[in-house]
């Protein structure tokens, strides 16, 4: 199949280069000349493990290329997925749109055959009707067909979720692009048994909105039981590890920590709560969801503030971690944001390291003194808080931090570090729901 992915953002590029390791012919197109320009030299525009090597493989076959010529990349093209970006929009927090519907009209205008027109990028119910309308304006006599298929990647995992994805959702009722649909994801079939889901295309837009806002609200309840555990003697780990194991419940999106943050989970709640409310039906636990983490986030400053005695004017501040989750660079929302914000606030100097995230994070943290490792961020730091659990923050060296630091606390806010190794180091740990 000839596969045209317009945006070589997050989705676009690791979807593009997953459908040519699948051996479909991908044209990744991008107005962007300088990103094109980079991927030509094999420079990922996000980090995400494997991903430069999966690109480099597929562009050597002949399967992968990019143009910033989206007339060239929809030519003859099977199918076009729209996989550009949906933020926030300022003001009242509905998805803006602006750029799926400009792709949809540059498409139509494009158009040589009668292609699958697929939304990839994560849009409100009633998205693929727009876009068939603009579709059928530029493009009367086209035939394309409109479906959705949404993304459930991870961050950090997303070449493992695309090629063993728990369910593949497409949404049309047209069984001609079923038809194409099913040709471009038989490789799927070929190795497991992921089922591919055919729904109406408006169902296929609200699972998606539906998934993450679920989700979400499972990490802000066992933060919210985190508060409790710490309350009344209880330990969050073992709380979340006996209602896991409940296959009701499961375990995963269990992990109490400083909040959610990120491109996906914080936008989407949004954008679902606004839909919700323009048809009279608001989400009330969505709602709940989002004011309870907005407002953890900054707690979790004040409970570093705490832990340093009440006052942090003219104190350091080690922080291990920035981006929102661990093995990608993305600052979006991050929950570190918040934390070095209210730690600034009430005085206190900050000294960061991150694997990959300084790039992102430089403008984001004005003030802020960034570090070539965790030792180096520690020296003569008052505390050490770990906000995000990069794999090399799970093995520090404590007898060298303790000695690097000039108070040995540990703030753990990922509870990486059990009470007893950090003890027996010397310091004193500060976890999260760890109240016994």
């Amino acid at each position: 199949m000839r596969i045209a992915m317009i945006g070589t953002g997050y989705v676009g590029l690791v979807s593009g280069a997953c459908f040519s390791d699948f051996g479909h012919e991908v044209v990744c197109v991008d107005k962007d000349a300088r990103k094109i320009e980079l991927l030509h030299q094999n420079v990922m525009p996000i980090y995400e493990p494997g991903l430069a090597e999966l690109v480099a493989s597929n562009v050597r076959a002949g399967r992968l290329s990019f143009t910033t010529d989206l007339a060239e990349g929809v030519k003859d093209a099977d199918a076009v997925f729209i996989a550009v970006g949906t933020p926030s929009r300022r003001g009242d927090g509905h998805a803006d749109l602006s750029y799926v519907y400009a792709a949809a009209r540059e498409i139509g205008e494009n158009l040589t055959k009668a292609s699958v027109i697929v939304t990839k990028s994560t849009v409100p119910v009633g998205t693929g009707d727009e876009v068939e309308r603009i579709l059928a304006q530029v493009a009367p006599d086209s035939g394309a067909m409109v479906v959705s298929n949404p993304e459930f990647l991870r961050e950090g995992a997303a070449i493992e979720d695309f090629k063993r994805p728990d369910r593949v959702v497409v949404g049309t009722d047209d069984e001609a692009a079923r038809e194409v649909m099913r040709a471009i994801y038989r490789p799927l079939s070929l190795n497991q048994s992921a089922p591919v889901l055919f729904v109406g295309r408006r169902t296929s837009e609200l699972i998606k909105y539906a998934a993450n806002a679920f989700l979400a609200v499972k990490i802000t309840f066992i933060n919210e039981i985190a508060d409790l555990c710490e309350q009344v003697g209880a330990d969050v780990q073992e709380v979340s590890r006996g209602i896991g194991m409940d296959n009701r419940i499961g375990g995963k999106f269990l992990h109490a920590g400083p909040g959610y943050g990120g491109s996906c989970f914080p936008k989407d709640t949004l954008a679902l709560m606004k839909t919700a409310a323009d048809n009279e039906t608001p989400l009330r636990i969505v709602e709940a969801t989002v004011q309870v983490n907005d407002s953890r986030k900054r707690a979790m400053g004040r409970k570093v503030i705490k832990a340093m005695g009440g006052d942090v004017r003219g104190k350091t501040v080690a922080i291990l971690g920035l981006t929102f989750k661990p093995n990608t660079d993305d600052m979006r929302d991050a929950p570190s944001l918040s934390v070095i914000g209210a730690l600034q606030d009430a005085g206190a100097t900050i000294r960061a390291y991150d694997p990959e995230g300084f790039e992102q994070a430089r403008p984001l943290l004005p003030g802020v003194e960034f570090s070539a490792s965790p030792y180096a961020a520690a020296e003569g730091a008052d505390a050490l808080v770990i906000v995000t659990e990069w794999d090399e923050f799970r093995a520090l060296d404590l007898d060298r931090m303790r000695e690097t630091l000039a108070t040995p606390l540990l703030v753990d806010l990922r509870n990486i570090y059990p009470p007893a190794e950090a003890e027996k180091a010397g310091f004193k740990l500060v976890g999260v729901g760890k109240g016994g």
